[in-house]
């Protein structure tokens, strides 16, 4: 069985990963996190985390996966009963000086070598299985063929890779970009995410290469020449698992609710059943994102052209989704009670969609209030409850079709 690893970036959306599909969930505690924005996770949240551990059963690891300083360091033996309190099967690092804080005081948990590492050879991954890691999360930059390779010599050790989401422009990850043009390291876990601002160009020129002009692409006044496609790899399940990968990560912690239902969803029901898989795979489409690829797994070389990933063509126009909510509980009258996070108005087109029901579709419904009130809208953040003739579970997502266009 392949893991699928989904992003946790809160406590919603844990939730809603594990509901979608999950088999496991990586998470940040509020400190040592790569991803310093995404909400992650404090004392607070500690108790729901256990209660959503043992009734699911699911796996959770914990990214500690910045570049320590010092003081880092210093404050990490200091917190070391509050890190051990959590229900943790694994921690992803990727500062070596991090291993015998772990073996010492949480020799009961399994490491994971964070991508950032930039591990793609066998003899590294000898050495890291020397040191007591479990399992490698591999440099995006590592083909199929490279992959399987390894997975031959160290058959022991367990592999995982990135197979969809945002992709870095500098080597596995480790960019100092950021940190030079805002003062925002990512390394630190407060990525600015320069490599995807617009930028204007008037010439790029190599200087041996005179009169040669790099294609650049982008809009009527802006490039995104440092920006790098999306990682897609739905269409090629059975390739990742014949090279022997033991899990199926997807990126995103600072992406939506949505995004994680969307994402994860379509990657269980293509590993579960490819059959099913492009009732589901749409949703990939129409969700925000940039242009798919494949990335280096089927190729060495830069990322380029050769490699996109294609929409499918029953499916060839560009929309995008509003998200309006979640179904929070079902009452016994027939009304649900939705976490509203975009107004929603009578006469809208809802359409719903669960774990298991590609989509359901209203235009027809009524809005209560929290004083059983029949009302034509409700906004952001106010009580919500819907009636429709849709038969509609906890944890089902509520969107409508945008105007915004989303650009491949």
């Amino acid at each position: 069985m392949i893991e699928l690893l989904s992003p946790a970036g809160n406590i919603e959306k844990l939730r809603t990963a594990i509901n979608y599909g999950a088999d496991a969930c990586y998470m940040g505690l509020s400190e040592f996190s790569l991803r310093a924005n995404a909400g992650n996770f404090s004392p607070e949240e500690l108790e729901e985390v256990r209660r959503i551990k043992r009734e699911s059963g699911k796996k959770l690891y914990c990214a500690m996966n910045i570049l320590f300083k010092e003081d880092q360091i210093e404050k990490l033996y200091t917190m070391k009963d509050e890190i051990a309190s959590w229900p943790f099967d694994a921690f992803i690092i990727s500062d070596i000086g991090l291993v015998d804080f772990f073996q010492k005081y949480l020799p009961d948990r399994d490491l994971h070598l964070s991508t950032q590492a930039s591990c793609i050879n066998s003899s590294s991954v000898k050495a890291y299985r020397n040191m007591g890691f479990k399992r490698i999360i591999l440099g995006r930059e590592a083909s199929l063929d490279s992959i399987k390779r390894i997975k031959d010599k160290v058959p022991e050790m367990e592999l995982e890779c990135f197979v969809h989401g945002a992709m870095c422009m500098a080597y596995s990850g480790r960019c100092i970009l950021s940190a030079y043009l805002t003062g925002r390291s990512a390394n630190q876990g407060d990525c600015a995410h320069t490599c995807r601002w617009n930028y204007k160009m008037y010439a790029l020129e190599e200087e041996e290469r005179k009169g040669q002009y790099m294609p650049i692409e982008g809009g009527d006044d802006y490039t995104a020449i440092l920006s790098s496609k999306d990682l897609c790899m739905i269409d090629h399940i059975d390739e990742l698992k014949a090279a022997g990968l033991d899990s199926l990560k997807i990126e995103g912690r600072m992406k939506s609710v949505y995004y994680v239902a969307i994402v994860t969803r379509a990657y269980r029901k293509a590993i579960d059943d490819d059959s099913e898989k492009n009732k589901y795979k749409r949703d990939l489409f129409d969700v925000s994102h940039r242009q798919y690829t494949t990335g280096f797994f089927f190729s060495s070389n830069a990322v380029d052209d050769s490699n996109d990933v294609s929409r499918p063509t029953e499916y060839g126009y560009e929309r995008a989704y509003m998200f309006l909510g979640t179904v929070k509980e079902v009452k016994d009258d027939g009304r649900y009670v939705v976490e509203v996070k975009n107004q929603i108005r009578k006469g809208d087109h809802l359409e719903f969609i669960g774990p298991d029901v590609p989509l359901l579709s209203d235009d027809s419904f009524s809005l209560f209030d929290k004083d059983g009130n029949e009302v034509e809208k409700i906004d952001h953040g106010h009580y919500l409850e819907l009636r429709t003739s849709c038969k509609l579970k906890e944890g089902y997502i509520l969107r409508k079709e945008s105007d915004v266009k989303i650009i491949n």
